[in-house]
């Protein structure tokens, strides 16, 4: 059977297209086929077919009868309006050619069979009926290319196989809908075929089929995905996974107008890009697409009875569950980021008493307990509600929405997509609450999401929240953003510091296929004194950059902490003036530096990334007070949050290093993977 692009016919369509879609998806595995979907293109071939040797085939479908199938002799003796037979069509393919042309130029057009299909036509009338005005070079073909189990198709093909680029040109023009212009892209365009047609990049294969797989709107349930339809996209880094959401969103919407969209992730940065980018893709802010964060969802849902109370920051949080700590759990081995972890794993899971919890399976936490010390634990939880009452934390906000919604006090609006992106870091309750979004029995529900992080990296799977994603899912393998010298050394980061024979039940990165990716040069790790000399090196590099041409907007800084994205801000506006960098979590994009801590980093990305305040993340394993088992869990969670931070960059990244270089970037330094600079 064919790869076809859609899997799966999409709306209204003349009986005889439907029938040659059937028949094409039929053909031989090496074929590849694409039914033209873009609505703001009406006027073009309904096929593309390419066979096993780079050949290609534009077909055009007939709807015209048999009794329409007249010999050319009669009708000269018949007064009609009518257009003769196979014109109409003839000249779609005729306007598609002459467009293909414009698009190469005169050097180096395709040569590209066109073929006309008479789905209701025998081809012995068609020979007879073919008018002398019709294009010698346009192909007519009569239904048995639909019913002939032997392939006819290949003796079809009859121009050149195309090279790599004209494939990518004939693409462009037969299936616009897969264009990623460069403003959407950190990747490097080309260095050759410099034609200013042919300068934006294509979604690959993998891609464009996530993007189109399911695209029907139906008006019933499927029983695969429960009382809606189901689709993931899992990948590596840099794989498009973001990108993939937004060209179904535009594709759905258009073919869809009438329906009603919501985009959801997890945090303000990150949704903010998204909404951005679609912007800059389609040009339209619709109002039938509501873009929010999961927590910001919750806000504008709160209900008028309950009072809304501003979730306590961070940092008192930290001090309220320090003083716990040191009251209830004095002889315990719990740091208290183990414990804040424990607070959200438990209202993440909506757990409300203590019999649940000693019976909850915590399999994949990283740390154990045992029956007698989750009790105290879960006695140390409660002493801390009971002292951040009346306020909440963030993790509240999601279980306080879902007993709303349990108990009927708020009613979601319900949509007919639902997509939500890095949905690896929505927590059970979040799915609970996300569910009931989605429009019963006709809606569908989208997920974008990396395995090696958030809960997928515990060993938690989708049916255990149920959602069954088996045979609705695509693994994306190739990483588009970044370059080969930093997945080698993100990747080289991750095995220094994780040996393979670590204990630890947590799921590997993800690796992408290397051998296509763009070489790119080593990551910088430069050296410095203080923490104070870090912030002015940021400061003095970015303004270095703009010296050479650099725009703002494709630098991000990324900082361990708050505290330190703070001051960064306040440095590079001091050089470059103010607004010249920006938080993008309060911010919608624009020609700044983007200036971000490494958790709101997630899923942003840039063609040039400095990474500060790392020395924080070693200095806290080498901590007294750590146990082993604690350093080992610690050292885990900093190294994947290295190695997500690193791989936001698209072609340099540069990481501040304060203090004493540690052992691990001497080794890498040696062995060519980076470069250490002062």
């Amino acid at each position: 059977m064919a790869t076809i692009f859609p899997t799966n016919p999409v709306g209204v369509l003349p009986p005889e297209v439907l029938k040659t879609f059937r028949a094409l998806k039929a053909t031989p595995d090496d074929y590849f086929v694409w039914h033209h979907l873009a609505p703001w293109t009406p006027e073009a071939p309904d096929f593309l077919i390419r066979n096993s040797l780079g050949q290609a085939l534009l077909l055009k479908v007939s709807s015209a009868s048999s009794k329409e199938a007249r010999p050319a002799a009669q009708l000269l003796l018949l007064e009609s309006d009518d257009p003769p037979l196979g014109e109409v069509e003839g000249q779609v393919l005729v306007d598609f050619a002459q467009r293909l042309m414009e698009t190469f130029g005169p050097g180096s057009p395709p040569k590209i069979q066109a073929a006309l299909l008479f789905p209701n036509i025998e081809q012995r009338k068609l020979k007879s009926a073919r008018p002398s005005s019709a294009d010698a070079s346009i192909q007519w073909l009569g239904k048995n290319f639909l019913t002939n189990k032997s392939d006819p198709w290949n003796q079809a093909f009859t121009n050149p196989p195309l090279s790599e680029y004209q494939w990518q040109g004939l693409r462009q023009l037969f299936t616009p809908e897969v264009i990623v212009p460069p403003t959407l892209t950190v990747r490097k365009a080309p260095a050759r075929h410099l034609e200013a047609e042919l300068t934006n990049f294509l979604l690959d294969y993998d891609q464009e089929a996530a993007v189109k797989t399911d695209l029907a709107l139906k008006s019933n349930g499927d029983s695969l995905a429960q009382n809606f339809r189901l689709n993931l996209v899992n990948g590596v880094t840099g794989s498009g996974k973001s990108l993939i959401l937004l060209y179904r969103l535009r594709l759905l919407n258009e073919l869809f107008p009438g329906k009603e969209f919501l985009v959801l992730t997890h945090n303000r940065a990150l949704i903010r890009d998204l909404e951005s980018r679609y912007y800059r893709l389609t040009g339209q802010e619709p109002q039938n697409i509501r873009w929010y964060t999961f927590n910001g969802w919750c806000r504008a849902q709160w209900p008028e009875s309950e009072p809304w109370i501003d979730p306590i920051g961070d940092s008192k949080r930290i001090r309220l569950l320090q003083q716990v700590k040191a009251r209830t759990l004095t002889k315990s081995r719990l740091t208290t980021g183990m414990l804040r972890s424990e607070v959200d794993w438990v209202k993440d899971n909506a757990i409300n008493n203590r019999g649940t919890y000693l019976e909850a399976d915590r399999r994949g936490r990283g740390f154990g307990l045992n029956k007698e010390q989750r009790t105290q634990v879960f006695t140390a939880i409660n002493q801390y509600q009971k002292r951040l009452r009346p306020k909440m934390d963030w993790a509240d906000v999601p279980l306080k929405m879902w007993r709303f919604v349990q108990d009927g006090v708020v009613v979601p609006h319900q949509y007919d997509v639902v997509l939500v992106d890095e949905a690896q870091f929505f927590a059970p309750v979040w799915f609970e609450i996300v569910q009931t979004m989605v429009k019963s029995q006709t809606g569908h529900l989208f997920l974008a999401a990396d395995p090696t992080q958030g809960f997928l990296r515990h060993g938690v799977s989708w049916k255990s929240l149920g959602l069954e994603v088996r045979g609705r899912s695509y693994q994306l393998k190739h990483s588009y953003r970044t370059t080969r010298a930093i997945i080698d050394f993100a990747l080289r980061l991750y095995q220094f510091r994780v040996p393979e024979d670590a204990d630890t039940d947590v799921a590997e990165i993800l690796a992408p296929e290397l051998h296509s990716m763009v070489i790119g040069a080593p990551p910088q790790i430069v050296t410095l004194t203080s923490s104070q000399d870090e912030i002015s090196r940021v400061a003095n590099e970015v303004v270095a950059l703009v010296g050479q041409g650099v725009q703002l907007g494709d630098l991000l800084v990324l900082h361990n902490d708050a505290l330190g994205a703070e001051r960064l801000i306040d440095a590079i506006d001091h050089k470059l003036g103010r607004g010249a960098a920006l938080d993008p979590k309060d911010s919608y994009p624009g020609n700044y530096v983007r200036v971000t801590t490494i958790n709101a980093g997630t899923g942003l990305e840039a063609p040039i990334v400095f990474l500060a305040g790392v020395n924080q993340l070693f200095e806290e394993e080498d901590s007294l007070r750590l146990s082993e088992e604690d350093r080992i869990e610690l050292v885990l969670n900093n190294t994947r949050k290295i190695y997500m931070a690193a791989t936001r960059a698209g072609q340099k990244l540069v990481t501040m290093v304060v203090g004493k270089i540690p052992d691990l970037f001497n080794h890498l330094a040696s062995e060519g993977i980076c470069e250490i600079v002062g």
